[in-house]
């Protein structure tokens, strides 16, 4: 029975992560400061609001309970916003995990579960992304988690600190249950804004940028289920408390879809019609990126059960039809 603590486990992919632990038996303690979480989606556990910028908080935390591991989600995430403000995603994302990692060590907490990126790899160089393939991030946000990812590979070495990187590409979906889904405020995944539109809560989904080096012009991404990415968070965490040594995971499906693919999906599956805007392109913004997940699948037995588009974007329409 592990003793974890999830940071950022109020928000999406954390909130769903806090109920995979819990129904496998875990003892879990959420903290999070509710700048983008919501309370009500700690569904299990202990919750404790707070920064990752409160040493004396960090301090209460681990002095209360033993942590056999902590999950950290609690970055900000808007390839967008960290070009506007990159102050505040160093601050967050490379300063407060920094307070983080120091209390772990001081605390000896020695197993690290990291939500990492795709934006750590830049421009593609190949169809798709393995886990050599050149670290060359294009904006803040994918710097602060190479930043991150770079720190823990030191601390591995002068500290004993094991840890699992895992490097989501794009993250979609609800709860096959229906008890969470996506609940950003201001939203700005591309999945959750199109079925908005098709639920009548938007007028319509902008699309940046109709000139890429595409089939149809628009970008390409690949979407894996936020149920599968909790089951390759619950796969690392057994690999660290068995003595796996510390490493990092591409998550995705291996397969790209284009924005225009997404939404011609989202209006045969809900049976709206969704009104587009033309915009420019986005600051930062790949053209295309699309997973190799060969070396999850293989060393950590990970299953992409739910990680078909189809079914992407029907547990999404569930949830927004919820919220309705």
């Amino acid at each position: 029975m592990f003793k974890v603590l999830v940071v950022g486990g109020a928000g999406y992919i954390g909130s769903h992560m806090v109920k995979v632990l819990a129904k496998n038996g875990c003892v879990v303690t959420t903290l999070d400061n509710l700048s983008t979480g919501f309370e009500d989606a700690v569904l299990y556990g202990q919750f404790i609001e707070g920064d990752l910028g409160d040493h004396a908080l960090l301090d209460r935390v681990f002095n209360s309970e033993n942590f056999d591991a902590v999950i950290h989600f609690a970055s900000s995430i808007q390839v967008a916003e960290s070009m506007r403000l990159p102050l505040d995603y160093y601050s967050n994302n490379v300063s407060n995990t920094l307070n983080l990692l120091r209390t772990m060590i001081q605390y000896r907490c020695s197993n690290f579960i990291f939500s990492s990126s795709a934006a750590i790899f830049g421009n593609p160089q190949t169809l798709t992304i393995d886990e050599l393939h050149p670290k060359q991030p294009v904006n803040p946000y994918g710097r602060s988690k190479w930043m991150v990812e770079e720190m823990l590979a030191d601390f591995d070495k002068a500290y004993g600190l094991k840890s699992v990187c895992l490097r989501y590409f794009n993250a979609a979906g609800a709860d096959p249950e229906g008890m969470l889904g996506e609940r950003h405020s201001p939203e700005t995944h591309l999945i959750p804004l199109i079925l908005q539109v098709a639920s009548g809560r938007l007028d319509a989904i902008k699309v940046f940028g109709r000139n890429y080096g595409t089939p149809d012009g628009t970008c390409i991404r690949d979407y894996v289920h936020v149920q599968d990415l909790c089951q390759a968070h619950w796969l690392a965490l057994q690999w660290l408390t068995k003595g796996g040594p510390s490493t990092a995971f591409n998550l995705g499906s291996g397969e790209g879809f284009s924005v225009q693919e997404i939404i011609n999906m989202a209006q045969e599956i809900t049976g709206k019609s969704i009104r587009t805007i033309e915009s420019g392109r986005r600051m930062g913004d790949p053209e295309r990126l699309v997973a190799n997940p060969q070396r999850a699948k293989q060393e950590l037995q990970w299953q992409v059960a739910n990680t078909d588009i189809q079914t992407i974007i029907r547990h999404a329409w569930r949830w927004e039809q919820l919220r309705i």
